[in-house]
């Protein structure tokens, strides 16, 4: 794999920083990065998204206890990436011009797009110098809180964090899927259970996670929520069979859990509604 592109060679080596200095950013670079972030491709280069940067030790602390991930209170900026209904709805009041696309699926899936489009290009800016970055995920489980911390109006709703600063030691490289096994060539190619078994064996080292009762209960748990009976017995005797619980199981039985995610589907839709997008209720017949 060639390696001299120097931008090649940054996403290649690229791993997740969670571990960072005290040292501050500059403001000169946290500018350099936000312009890189807006040169990102947009849809009909209307940049439906706004981004909130978070310095402050107070707000780094709520927002770390709100994820739950203790690390980001130490980290020295946060780049909230916000999809961004409200500017463009002022605008297309103040010209006079007809607007939807707070209220259109369409709209959300491109702007959507847009933020994470954005915020990808100020992770690489921000890894070309020298700092190191994590994605934070959890910032959409709390849309209602983030929005009240950062003072968001109707229509900015909460996407993504993007955590920077200067790593303290260079972040491990994890594994990934082949090209093999996610690139296609003209048709989708349907893979063979043992092709696909043996790729995320690979990806993962073949990862096996303990028995015991508390895990076992759980998995029953969610394998009952979401499939039944029948198919929780199938788990559990696979799980028996290979005396461990594979990765798969860890992500979507104990970690992701499956029936969590989508009782949480109404908790979700309601908070986008509050704030301001309603294209996932509004239907015109």
């Amino acid at each position: 794999m060639k390696k001299n592109n120097e931008t090649l060679k940054l996403l290649l080596e690229r791993g997740s920083c969670r571990v960072f200095t005290d040292k501050k950013i500059p403001a000169s670079v946290i500018n350099n990065i936000l312009e890189a972030g807006l040169r990102a491709p947009t849809g009909g280069n209307l940049q439906p998204y706004s981004v909130i940067k978070i310095e402050k030790t107070s707000s780094k602390a709520k927002l770390a206890k709100l994820c739950g991930q203790s690390f980001m209170a130490k980290a020295p900026t946060h780049l909230i990436f916000c999809m961004d209904f409200h500017r463009l709805k002022r605008w297309a009041a103040l010209e006079k011009a007809p607007f939807s696309a707070d209220s259109s699926l369409r709209s959300f899936w491109i702007a959507f797009q847009d933020t994470v489009i954005c915020a990808q290009n100020m992770c690489v800016a921000a890894d070309s110098m020298g700092l190191g970055s994590v994605y934070i995920g959890p910032i959409f489980n709390n849309i209602s809180a983030v929005r009240k911390m950062c003072r968001l109006p109707k229509g900015v709703i909460p996407v993504v964090s993007l955590v920077l600063g200067y790593p303290l030691r260079k972040p491990p490289i994890r594994a990934r899927l082949s090209r093999n096994i996610v690139a296609h060539n003209e048709v989708y190619r349907n893979i063979s259970d043992g092709e696909l078994l043996k790729a995320f064996d690979e990806k993962y080292k073949n990862a096996k996670t303990e028995i015991n009762a508390k895990n076992l209960k759980t998995i029953t748990e969610v394998c009952k929520n979401v499939n039944g009976d029948k198919f929780a017995n199938k788990c559990l005797s696979e799980i028996e069979a290979r005396k461990y619980i594979n990765r798969a199981q860890l992500y979507f039985g104990l970690h992701y859990r499956a029936d969590k995610m989508l009782a949480a589907n109404p908790k979700f839709l309601k908070m986008l509604k509050a704030a301001g997008l309603v294209c996932f209720s509004r239907v015109k017949k």
